[in-house]
């Protein structure tokens, strides 16, 4: 799901190459989150993967930072 948040994030700023290189890496999550799916080990390491994006992207919005 993540993935797809930065295809939106991508489309917001506009740039082409950006929407490009954004889409690419969520294809290639689509990829692996497919073939892994039989092997049972991927999703609870890819929900931790998340969750600390997740909450370094919430302290730096807390901090001020400013993307983009």
């Amino acid at each position: 799901m993540i993935a797809g948040i930065y295809v939106g994030f991508a489309v917001a700023d506009g740039r082409p190459k950006v929407i490009a290189i954004e889409s690419s890496v969520a294809f290639a999550f689509v990829l692996v989150a497919a073939s892994a799916i039989t092997a049972r080990w991927w999703p609870p390491v890819c929900m931790v993967v998340d969750w600390v994006v997740a909450a370094i992207v919430a302290v730096e919005i807390a901090a001020g930072a400013r993307f983009g």
